[in-house]
């Protein structure tokens, strides 16, 4: 009797992944924002002094709206007397957004970006 060899199974191949595209760090506007919300102030400090710790880094936004504006305005004051001596306010600018609402329409919010550069 002839014996009949059975073939292995083809192993199974996986698709190539897609390449990676780094962007640089310093190219990369994002993150060099930091959004403010419901945190206590020290977090978001933190998170200045981490943006800051890239040498870089030279200046950092900071992003807020409706009651986070005060948090803002306290995390700007305290990184800037406390922990970075010589950082300025680049800039402040405010504004207003629309935003909707679940009910239906919509209501203005103030909105306030900080700059903060390091010198």
């Amino acid at each position: 009797m002839a014996e009949k060899k059975q073939k292995k199974p083809k192993k199974e191949t996986k698709p190539d992944k897609p390449e990676k595209t780094k962007t640089p760090k310093a190219a990369s506007k994002a993150e060099n924002v930091i959004y403010i919300g419901r945190k206590p102030p020290m977090s978001y400090v933190l998170a200045l002094m981490t943006s800051f710790g890239d040498n870089s880094v030279k200046e950092v936004t900071l992003k807020a709206r409706g009651q986070a504006i005060t948090t803002a305005v306290d995390v700007a004051e305290i990184a800037k007397r406390r922990f970075i001596k010589d950082a300025k306010v680049g800039g402040i600018t405010i504004g207003t957004e629309e935003v909707s609402r679940e009910q239906g329409g919509t209501r203005n919010v103030s909105t306030i970006e900080i700059t903060i550069a390091k010198a």
